[in-house]
């Protein structure tokens, strides 16, 4: 599921940067907060989502 979200967060940013369309920055924060929770997952010897 992680891996979903992170997905989608991912192609919105990339339309946020290609269209100049932004929700506040509201997108980039999740993006974000995606990426830092994946990474601790991976530093925990998790399995990634």
């Amino acid at each position: 599921m992680l891996w979903t979200i992170f997905v989608i967060l991912l192609v919105l940013w990339l339309l946020g940067l290609v269209s100049s369309y932004t929700l506040g920055g509201f997108i980039h924060i999740l993006l974000v907060i995606a990426i830092v929770v994946l990474i601790i997952n991976l530093i925990q010897g998790r399995r990634p989502l």
